[in-house]
């Protein structure tokens, strides 16, 4: 099938990628001329294992493009995907839906005979209503239906979940474009992905109440690892005894130092506001937004404690940055709320992240960014690991601690176990653990 994707961000340029190497021919499209003018070079504008090599595949054999010209993409497709920002609205935290509706009004111009236009951006709850109206609006002839089709994925596995998903959620109460998903979709029954169908407005709150719910797990299990710091437990037995019963499941249960990323925090706040807005307030959802703010800054107090009360004057290494490994994510990285802290109380702070530095350069001031760990950890009066990348797992601890100054590490991540880091001469301090 013909397909456009408008935007090519990281959901429209992964969903596009994985729709091409399906077999559907897909244009992206973009505002943004440097953009498509680097994609047409190859040049991939975010991390995502696998992905560099997947659109250099499907481009080669002809099936991906990208382009600034909407209508000429749009005039050909079948299926028009909707994959725009909505990020907080700056005031009061509703999803920003400008460029949504925007994308509507381009799309509805652009139409030539049955088309189905698919929000596949984050929307709350009526935004597939509102699509609908503005392209009726704007094309009172135009002949098309406007579906629901939320996406899950996770940024470092992303190519791997839109190909394997646990489902496909589909929107929508028109059988006509019921059928349309389906064949954009049928590449999948081989792997038998679940189709949901839905309502549009129960599809749209599907994807909301999803990332709310893993976003309490890591909350949950985070005030239990504050509860174990002062019973003298351990919160990693505790997540695997919890985590057994198949009604909990063991995913979402790592002790840490708060979500981020480019979905937590602003979807959890755009359902918020949402209930609010409809008078059905999420008490809960609204603690652990709350809670996770407090957590993150937190952090920081923590490494001042294990630095003896100060770190005045003191070098901090901080090893990651990135909001989770395998992504150069920054935005809403708990890195970001500790290295603010730690300055915030006179520490000087170098960095080594292996993707993450030149986002965080944007993002972060007065921070020395290093080659590699240890030259992250050269002369420092403590060591904090504050994304489990991989290579993180496994350091030298003997050339580590001649490295730093002062053999502290803070492990925000549980990635190394105590017993080890104490025969090793370090002082250690992790998450949740005696």
């Amino acid at each position: 099938m013909r397909i456009a994707m408008i935007g090519s961000g990281y959901v429209g340029l992964v969903s596009g990628a994985c729709f091409a190497d399906f077999g559907h021919e897909v244009c992206c499209v973009d505002k943004d001329p440097r953009k498509i003018e680097a994609l047409n070079r190859g040049e991939i504008p975010i991390f995502e294992p696998g992905l560099a090599e997947l659109v250099a595949k499907n481009v080669r054999e002809g099936r991906l493009t990208f382009t600034t010209n909407l209508p000429e993409a749009v005039k050909h497709a079948e299926g028009v995907f909707i994959a725009v920002g909505t990020p907080s609205r700056r005031g009061d935290g509703h999803a920003d839906l400008s460029y949504v509706y925007q994308a509507a009004r381009d799309i509805a111009g652009a139409m030539d005979g049955y088309t189905v236009v698919v929000t596949k951006s984050t929307v709350p709850v009526g935004t597939g209503d509102e699509v609908e109206r503005i392209i009726r609006e704007t094309r009172p002839d135009a002949d098309f239906a406007v579906v629901s089709n939320p996406e899950f994925l996770r940024e470092g596995a992303a190519i791997a979940d839109f190909k394997r998903p646990d489902r496909i959620v589909i929107g929508t109460d028109d059988p006509r474009a019921q059928g349309v998903m389906n064949e954009i979709y049928r590449p999948l029954y081989l792997n038998q992905s679940p189709i949901l169908a839905m309502s549009r407005r129960t599809a749209e709150l599907t994807k909301y109440a999803a990332n709310a719910f893993l976003a309490t797990k890591i909350t949950f299990i985070n005030e239990i690892a504050d509860l174990c710091e002062h019973v003298g437990a351990n919160v990693q037995d505790v997540a695997r005894g919890i985590g057994l019963d198949n009604r909990i499941g063991s995913k979402f249960l790592h002790a840490g130092p708060g979500y981020g990323g480019s979905c937590f925090p602003k979807d959890t706040l755009a359902l918020i506001k949402t209930a609010q807005d409809f008078e059905a307030p999420m008490r809960l959802v609204e603690t652990v937004a709350a809670v996770n703010s407090q957590r993150k800054r937190a952090m920081g107090r923590k490494v001042i404690a294990a630095c003896g009360g100060s770190v005045r004057g003191k070098t901090i290494a901080m090893l990651g940055l990135t909001f989770k490994p395998n992504t150069d994510d920054m935005r809403e990285a708990p890195s970001i709320d500790v290295i603010t802290a730690l300055q915030d109380s006179g520490a000087r702070i170098r960095a080594y992240d292996p993707e993450g530095m030149q986002a965080a350069g944007a993002m972060l001031t007065d921070v020395e960014y290093a080659r590699d760990a240890y030259d992250c950890a050269r002369g420092a009066d403590a060591l904090v690991i504050v994304t489990e990348w991989d290579m993180f797992r496994a350091l030298d601890l003997k050339r580590l601690k001649a490295a730093l100054a002062e053999p502290v590490v803070v492990d925000l991540r549980n990635v190394y176990r105590p017993d080890e880091m104490r025969r090793n001469g370090f002082t250690y301090v992790s998450i949740g653990r005696p």
